[in-house]
Order: structure tokens, then C-alpha cells, then sequence
């Protein structure tokens, strides 16, 4: 008999009646997705950062890191790949919401058996509005937020399943990353308490903008950035070649032109404060982590559990204006204090009063060694940490692989882990196959066939990869082309040098977005 156990109806997956139950083989692993937003490739301490993360640096000592893992170049293209195995084109309507062309990560486990649960950033909806919800797309339950961003004192659009639970906020000791934590703990002891397995996805803010943190956790890395971004970026590309997880024989990038060598910067002070409420509030985040780790060991459970952890994509470098406005800038603190917009370098961030960004110098620092930053498809703005952990599978713990991968590969490797095969149907509707594969057979110390190519298109990026050659180019900008097993850094153009091949990825890639286009 087949081991996959999707309980299907004429091909289309169905839910389970209410009420029933059946038993689990032991062999389906509960799956714990964690998703960090807007962190470069270097930032955690087992990649190569001075930031502390000592529970994820666990997390990559029991399992195994990837370091050539690709996601797209923003949050909600990554979280639709991220959900539906399926590149935006496919898995994205028009207001960013997902699509009923696809069926979620969510939608295909709990049809299979599973218990679903998101708790932070969903970012895949038309704001509230219903029919786009996280609940409504497969998840039992729902704790966060709908909007890409806010602030970490008073998250706007915050809910509780389908309902607004903005008054939670009201609470002087809340702090989003917390919260986040909290709900997911409460999740996932409700997960580990059913017969069934059960799906969490974790879905953090932190370490998008605003920079928020609580004043002791900044206090700990006060002096941290002295030296500044130049001599930062130097050390840390010096760990990462003796940990292995980037290439030796690629040289640093070259600091970005609009940013000035850190003795001529004049807001020395400022610019370290920034740096250091960015690191605070990416430790406060591991604190949560540990949290989920910690309690996954005490029940027995961890060694038959899937945990993934990736970031959404590169380090964000937009710097703040003070005439920015939108629904996720409160006008007031919960006290009634008027919040302080825009990156001033005469008011220090982290309070609840301030709203800033950490700009152009330290996000080049958190993308070490690599160019450019998140909304571009340079491999600053798209190549992030992937972690892997489940004891069940014989992985040689600690261990880094250079296979290349795609966020659009985890779902299928979820579906995959749970014996479940991909439907054609789902709930009367047809929905896309999977652009991505299952990462399985790499989590089993196999080599994996790589994919014929991988494609980009949003926001000021396009790109195809195909085999080492890679094409990228700014929003409609000329093609840049490079050699990326040689130059990972992109600093060598050869598309003067080898016009036939710009030509040839150039078709794949204009017949990829014309194939892909849901008008089409």
C-alpha cells in the first residue's frame, strides 16, 4: 500500500469529519516553520554574526545548515513561496493576497491530518478583509498581525483568529516579539496535546523596522559597534570563511558608494545605537526560539519534529524619511506621548516614542559578504540562513551543504515529511502544482538533482539562475551577468563578455514570466 495518506475523494483532498479520529503513525513528524523578517545573511551567530542567538546557533549544531538557499526579495513574495511551493506569479493575486489557484502549506496538512497554527506575521491578505485570513486559508488557529509592518509596542491590524485584538496591546509589559513567542508556546502545547501531529508556523517581525527594544536588552550590546560598519563587515567575513558557510575565495563586496567610511561618518554615536537596538531585538527573538526548543525536548517530542528556520530576505536598508506615514505608524504611544518618525539623528532609537530604521550601513553589514539589500534580487537581497533539524533523519549534526535550494522547495518538503502527496483539486477548485521539490533527500545525506532554473521577478528585482550562471538586472536596468560559483559577491559583470548567453537566459527568463502570468 502507498505510504501517503492524503484521505482523498476523487483526487480532491478532503477534510476529516468532525469528531473522527484515526490513529497516527508515529512516523509523521509534527512541523515547526520559523520565519524571522528582514535579517542579512551573516547576522546569526552560527553563520558567521557577533549578534547572540545562542538557541538557533543550538538549532544549527543538532541540524543542518544550507548555504546557498535562495528566498525572493520581500516579505510577502516569500511567505506566498513559502505556503504554496509556487513562485508569486502563480501563488499571488493582484492585492498580494493568496491566490485560489494554489492550495496553502496549511490547507493541504490540515486535509491531512495535521493541527494548523500561525502565530505572528501573515502579510498574504487584503488587510481584515474576509476570505484571505489566515483561518480562512487552513490554519486552526491565528495570533498576529495581517500588515507587513509595525510597530513592536502597538502592532497594528493584530487579531486573534478572524477577530481584532488591538486592545491586547494595552498591556504596558506587551512587546510583540514576546507576544509572538507566548502565543506560539500556548499553540504549541495545544499541538502536542491532540493524537495528531501538528503544523506551527512562527512568523516573527523582528528584525524589520521599526527598531524597538526593551532598554536592558539594548544595554547588552552597548559598545558592541564601536569599530564601526567597515571593520564589522571585515570580521565578520573572516568567521564565516572559518565557519564555512561562505566561500573563501570570494572577496568582500566594496561598501555601498552613498555610505561614508566610518571615520568620516558624522552621527557616530546614533549610528551605533541603531546597530545595537537592531541586534537587541534579534536576541530577544532567539530568547523566544529557546522558548519553543526548550519545551519540544521536555515533552519527548523533539526527535520526531521538523524545525526549519529561515529569514524572509536580505537585510532592508530603506532609510526612514520623517514624512513617511501609513496605518503601521501610530501617532501617539499608549501613554499619549507623540511618536518621533523618521531616522533623526538627534533622537536615539528603540523607545516606544521613536520609529526609525538601521539604513545603507549596517544593513551592508548584516549581508556580509554579499551586494545590495532586500527588494533587489543580487544576492544581498536574496540569499539567507536556512537551518534544518530533525533528529529522526541520520544528519550529520552541525553540518553545512552547499546545495542550492528555494523557499519554494519547503512546502513540498513539508508534504513530503508527511507522507502527503499534492493534490490537483482542492475543495471543488483546481490548484497549481509545485514549482519547488521536496528538500528530503538532502535532509537524508543524498545529493539532490538541482534545479534547471530559478526565477525572480518583484519589486526593483528580476533574475534567473541556471546552473552557475546568473542574470539579474534593477527593475527594467540593463542584464548584469555572473559566474556565481566563482563570483558569488557579483562583482565581476560579464554580460559585455558573453552576449549569446545574456540573450539565451534573457528568452527562458521573458518565457518564464510570460508562461507563469495567472492572466495568461
Amino acid at each position: 500500500m502507498d505510504r501517503r495518506r492524503f484521505l482523498q475523494v476523487g483526487g480532491t483532498l478532503a477534510p476529516l469529519a468532525a469528531g473522527c479520529t484515526r490513529p497516527v503513525p508515529p512516523a509523521r513528524p509534527n512541523i515547526v516553520m520559523i520565519l524571522s523578517d528582514d535579517m542579512g545573511y551573516s547576522d546569526l551567530g552560527c553563520f558567521g554574526g557577533e549578534i547572540e542567538t545562542p538557541n538557533l546557533d543550538r538549532l544549527a549544531a543538532q541540524g543542518l545548515r544550507f548555504t546557498r538557499f535562495y528566498t525572493n526579495n520581500m516579505c510577502v513574495p516569500t511567505r506566498a513561496s513559502l505556503m504554496t511551493g509556487c513562485y508569486t506569479t502563480k501563488a499571488l493575486e493582484a492585492d498580494s493576497s493568496l491566490s485560489n489557484g494554489v492550495i496553502s502549506a496549511a490547507e493541504a496538512l490540515r486535509a491531512g491530518g495535521y493541527s494548523t497554527y500561525i502565530s505572528g506575521k501573515w502579510h498574504l491578505s487584503r488587510d481584515t478583509a474576509p476570505g484571505s485570513l489566515p483561518c480562512e486559508r487552513g490554519f486552526d488557529r491565528f495570533f498576529g498581525t495581517t500588515l507587513g509592518a509595525c510597530s513592536f509596542w502597538t502592532p497594528a491590524s493584530l487579531m486573534v483568529d478572524n477577530e481584532p485584538a488591538e486592545h491586547l496591546y494595552l498591556d504596558p509589559g506587551f512587546y510583540y516579539t514576546d507576544a509572538i513567542s507566548e502565543h506560539a508556546l500556548h499553540f504549541l502545547r495545544d499541538g502536542l496535546s491532540r493524537p495528531s501531529p501538528f503544523f506551527l508556523y512562527v512568523a516573527y517581525t523582528a528584525a524589520h523596522w521599526p527598531l524597538h527594544a526593551y532598554a536592558d536588552d539594548v544595554e547588552r550590546y552597548r559598545g558592541r559597534y564601536e569599530s564601526g560598519w567597515d571593520r564589522m563587515r571585515t570580521a565578520r567575513h573572516a568567521r564565516m570563511k572559518e565557519l564555512g558557510t561562505v566561500n573563501p575565495s570570494w572577496p568582500l563586496s566594496p561598501r555601498n558608494p552613498r555610505v561614508p567610511a566610518w571615520e568620516d561618518e558624522p552621527h557616530r554615536a546614533w549610528q551605533r545605537r541603531r546597530m545595537e537596538v537592531y541586534a537587541a531585538q534579534v536576541t530577544r527573538m532567539d530568547r523566544g526560539i529557546g522558548r519553543l526548543l526548550d519545551e519540544l525536548e521536555a515533552s519527548g517530542e523533539a526527535d520526531n519534529t521538523l524545525v526549519v528556520f529561515q529569514v524572509d530576505n536580505g537585510g532592508c536598508h530603506v532609510e526612514y524619511e520623517t514624512d513617511r506615514k501609513g496605518p503601521y505608524l501610530p501617532e501617539r504611544t499608549r501613554d499619549g506621548r507623540p511618536v518621533i518618525p523618521g531616522n533623526r539623528p538627534d533622537v536615539m532609537p528603540g523607545p516606544e516614542d521613536t520609529y526609525q530604521s538601521y539604513g545603507h550601513g549596517w544593513a551592508n553589514v548584516s549581508n556580509t559578504p554579499f551586494r545590495m539589500y532586500k527588494q533587489h534580487d543580487h544576492e544581498g537581497g536574496i540569499s539567507v540562513p536556512l537551518i534544518v533539524r530533525w533528529p529522526a533523519l541520520p544528519l550529520d549534526r552541525g553540518a553545512l551543504t552547499g546545495q542550492l535550494a528555494h523557499v519554494i522547495d519547503l512546502m513540498p518538503t513539508f508534504l513530503d515529511a508527511a507522507g502527503l502527496e499534492w493534490p490537483k483539486e482542492f475543495e471543488g477548485r483546481r490548484v497549481h502544482a509545485p514549482d519547488g521539490r521536496s528538500l528530503l533527500p538532502v535532509l537524508q545525506g543524498r545529493t539532490r538533482e538541482p534545479p534547471s532554473a530559478l526565477y525572480w521577478r518583484w519589486s526593483r528585482g528580476r533574475a534567473i539562475r541556471q546552473g552557475r550562471w546568473k542574470l539579474v538586472g534593477i527593475r527594467n536596468g540593463p542584464w548584469e551577468l555572473y559566474d556565481v560559483e566563482s563570483d558569488g559577491t557579483e562583482l565581476q559583470n560579464l554580460a559585455a563578455r558573453h552576449p549569446k548567453r545574456v540573450a539565451a537566459l534573457d528568452r527562458l527568463w521573458r518565457d518564464w514570466d510570460a508562461r507563469s502570468d495567472p492572466s495568461g
